[in-house]
């Protein structure tokens, strides 16, 4: 009798086990405390300027073309990964704030229209390692551009906002450019 409510018992954990660890989905998903990732924290607004060196000649480039477009006059279905100089003035050689990683895209096939995917990775000052994510339509013959921010890491953990976009430079024979990036951050 006692072998029988032994085996019982085991039988009756092993069950216990196997159920506590069959996962239907359902918990995949909990709500946690804002507190635990410090989001008690007033939101502040940040605002800074850095420029952006776009480099399409030379020996170092830091934009890339990997698909060619379909079109020329308008760059559709162009691609170019780029890993471009972020600086704090209009000259490529004043202090590196960081580099903007990612790709752009030509997305439309009647204007100078591109799809903007890239980070802005800081390696200055207190935001070193933190990033910036934007995303967006970047019309390049519209004197002022607006793309938002759809998030961030580091400092700029949950950032939201938008940046303004202005070209200050061009050279129409090799299309290298300087950009200037006016960014608008709420994060915690």
């Amino acid at each position: 009798m006692a072998k029988l409510i032994f085996h019982v018992v085991q039988l009756i954990l092993l069950l216990a086990i196997v159920s506590s660890t069959t996962d239907d989905g359902e918990n995949f998903a909990r709500t946690i405390d804002r507190k635990l990732l410090g989001l008690q924290r007033k939101e502040k607004l940040t605002h800074f300027k850095v420029y952006w060196h776009d480099i399409l000649s030379g020996p170092n480039r830091s934009s890339i073309m990997i698909q060619p477009p379909v079109t020329n006059s308008t760059y559709f279905g162009g691609i170019n990964m780029i890993d471009n100089a972020l600086t704090a003035k209009v000259t490529r050689n004043s202090t590196l704030l960081g580099q903007a990683q990612g790709f752009y895209a030509g997305a439309a096939q009647k204007e100078l229209g591109f799809l903007m995917a890239m980070n802005f990775a800081f390696k200055t000052w207190k935001y070193n390692g933190s990033t910036i994510t934007i995303l967006g339509r970047n019309t390049a013959m519209s004197e002022v551009r607006e793309m938002p921010i759809v998030g961030g890491s580091g400092l700029f953990r949950f950032a939201r906002g938008y940046v303004e976009a202005r070209t200050k430079w061009v050279d129409l024979k090799t299309l290298d450019a300087t950009v200037e990036y006016s960014c608008y951050v709420l994060h915690y």
